[in-house]
């Protein structure tokens, strides 16, 4: 019996990955403005240089051990990322980072190098054993959205900080928002499902007012940025992203299909039918599934629980591809929790990844719906779609 495994956004996902690529394609764009004081570009910018392994950087004729989260460069690259006129200016935003405690930082080299660690990278990022898209312009790295509404709150926003929030509060093809289906809808996780906003509300955000929120959305529209919907009334208007899924997730390094315009990855999944040696990477005993009146156990009519097992370790398989470090540790529980019972066509299931050792968590929502599939043989046998929700990275 085999399985066909989607996953899909949800927007409580704690970090959203960031593409280096997209990164420089902004830096580049002279035209969206960075003066500002809320140091989000900046600070995502560091990020987007740190190291993902150990490794040596030569720099006028030394070796330099860079650790994952560090980086060194010359004073006047950093100048010229931030977009600042003399050298002093750079550093003194590496100054307030570091006081903010977001980065530590040392010259080096008589002040012409810079070398930065960001604290806490291995926390949202892990330096993985296997060829991982970790060079300077390609790849993603993972940025925590907590962070984004701690360094939007410290002071004006610029164009290019208004930008990045908007991306990483993108969502996309998720059930809890609406209008979601149709593309990348930007939703600030209000709880209400509704990505109805009005500039008012933007502004505060932004700490801007209302007639710059106009002039600046305008803009990104005219640059095709996004896409604005106006209501009538007092109700708001609706952002969406253009260009958003193809920057975002359309490489060759991770497991989307580059036709697909959505966060749904479609994995097959084999189960051991022919008597072929079990995927043992995760033990029985990390797997737990809740037993309640509409538990899975309690339904084995409708999947069996070593089926659902399989699925669960394809599971761990792709978000361990996707950058979860959590995937790949020894200790993670996978805990599942009937959502709905076997009586319809479709079983709806929670699946919560965690570790004891980690504050750390992912919650995916898991659909599974019988679809009847005739084998060479003639014989019919059932697969199942398999759905579980995640948000960005």
């Amino acid at each position: 019996m085999d399985y066909q495994l989607e996953i899909k956004q949800i927007v409580d996902y704690p970090r959203c990955r960031i593409y280096r690529e997209f990164l420089r394609t902004l830096m580049k764009d002279r035209d969206i403005r960075t003066n500002g004081s809320s140091y989000l570009f900046y600070y995502m910018t560091l990020c987007s240089y740190a190291n993902f392994r150990t490794s040596y950087v030569r720099l006028e004729g030394i070796s330099y051990l860079v650790a994952p989260g560090e980086w060194i460069c010359k004073t006047s690259e950093l100048s010229e990322w931030f977009r600042t006129r003399f050298h002093h200016q750079a550093v003194s935003i590496l100054d307030f980072l570091q006081e903010q405690h977001y980065i530590t930082y040392s010259k080096l080299g008589r002040g012409n190098l810079i070398k930065f660690t960001i604290i806490g990278w291995q926390k949202s990022n892990t330096a993985l054993d296997y060829n991982y898209p970790c060079l300077k312009d390609v790849g993603f790295f993972f940025f925590p959205v907590a962070t984004v509404h701690e360094l939007i709150s410290i002071g004006k926003c610029s164009e290019m900080d208004i930008v990045l929030d908007l991306w990483i509060h993108a969502i996309y093809n998720d059930e809890q928002v609406q209008g979601s289906e149709i593309g990348p809808v930007v939703y600030f996780r209000n709880c209400t499902g509704n990505p109805l906003i009005s500039y008012t509300e933007l502004g505060l955000r932004w700490g801007i007012s209302k007639a710059t929120v106009s002039r600046i959305l305008t803009k990104l529209q005219n640059k095709e940025y996004l896409s604005l919907v106006s209501f009538t009334g007092k109700h708001g208007s609706v952002i969406y992203l253009c260009n958003y899924l193809s920057t975002m997730f359309s490489i060759s390094d991770v497991m989307i299909d580059k036709e697909e315009v959505s966060m749904t990855f479609q994995v097959p999944v084999h189960t051991n039918d022919n008597n072929t040696a079990p995927d043992t990477s995760i033990k029985d005993e990390q797997i737990f599934i809740e037993n309640n009146s509409e538990s899975v156990s309690e339904n084995r009519d409708c999947v069996s629980e070593s089926h659902i097992h399989m699925a669960v370790r394809k599971i761990a398989k792709v978000l361990a591809t996707q950058g979860v470090s959590c995937c790949e540790c020894p200790k993670t529980q996978y805990k599942l929790y009937s959502l709905s019972d076997c009586k319809g066509m479709k079983s709806k299931y929670s699946l919560e990844i965690g570790c004891p050792d980690s504050d750390t968590s992912y919650r995916f929502e898991l659909t599974l719906s019988p679809i009847a599939r005739t084998n060479h043989s003639g014989n019919t046998h059932s697969e199942y779609t398999k759905k579980a929700g995640k948000e960005n990275e």
